[in-house]
């Protein structure tokens, strides 16, 4: 079991669903992945849920904010890269040629939540840990196992995080000629960078619902990709990406699905 308890400024230290209907969304992500959970109330007078495997926190199920509701906004997951000092990574993102969208904010005594876009897009959530650090456990079944941002601007966008954290790279050449980069610290990969898929033939027609869209990807660790797709789509899901090698090279990682919860929510599962 891969126990985490600190994390390094850069690495990926934790991920949050936000979701309409709260106690819909524990309900399947209980059925994929078997967690337990502890309601708490939020301020202003709902509930949150922490997500336990054992006596791991794993994840956070909240409910959406009230803009989100009011215009039908799909659910979603976030994630966060740790650090030092958030206040400063949030005065340093326009010099890095990014947008600052919310924070620097204290959260109780648990840390301090800011949320900042690369170049070409996609929410980043950054985190100073107080009493809260990120996941207990990292890559195993039913964890945080991986994340990795797609974007029309992956060069930008690596440079962004660069700036930022001081992230190392690590580029590996695709077969339809991209890169796929991965960040990382301390010689460890910790979140992948990729080349958002264009659809040469869309034209001016309105983009599918399933097609790619700028922003990160969260995956969670499974035993067998057969039997969590089964639960998911037992659950309500719908399959967006069948299971598939998950195109690094690399021939030890394992395979790779992403799909679509009940309220939009989109997630990928990782075999570990």
């Amino acid at each position: 079991m891969t126990e985490r308890s600190t994390f390094n400024a850069g690495e990926i230290c934790w991920t949050d669903l936000q979701a309409k209907d709260v106690e819909a969304a524990k309900s399947f992500y209980a059925n994929v992945f078997g967690w337990r959970y502890e309601d708490l109330p939020t301020p202003d007078g709902r509930s949150y849920s922490k997500a336990y495997l054992g006596d791991d926190l794993i994840t956070v199920i909240a409910p959406q904010n009230p803009l989100q509701e009011a215009s039908g906004t799909a659910a979603q997951w976030n994630i966060y890269f740790a650090a030092g000092d958030a206040g400063a990574v949030a005065e340093e993102t326009p010099h890095a040629g990014g947008t600052l969208e919310f924070g620097p904010e204290d959260v109780a005594d648990t840390g301090v939540m800011v949320f900042v876009a690369p170049p070409g897009g996609g929410t980043t959530g950054v985190w100073q840990p107080g009493t809260h650090t990120g996941t207990a456990r990292y890559n195993e079944p039913g964890a945080l196992a991986w994340a990795e941002l797609l974007t029309p601007e992956p060069q930008a966008a690596v440079a962004f995080f660069q700036q930022l954290f001081g992230h190392e790279v690590t580029e590996y050449p695709q077969d339809d000629g991209g890169t796929y980069t991965t960040l990382m610290v301390h010689g460890a990969e910790v979140a992948g960078i990729a080349p958002l898929p264009q659809d040469d033939d869309a034209g001016d027609r309105e983009e599918p619902e399933d097609q790619a869209q700028a922003g990160w990807q969260v995956y969670f660790g499974v035993s067998s990709i057969p039997e969590a797709v089964a639960a998911a789509v037992a659950a309500g899901a719908v399959v967006l990406v069948e299971p598939e090698d998950d195109g690094s090279g690399d021939e030890d990682a394992g395979s790779v699905a992403t799909l679509r919860d009940p309220q939009g929510g989109i997630f990928s599962l990782l075999e570990v």
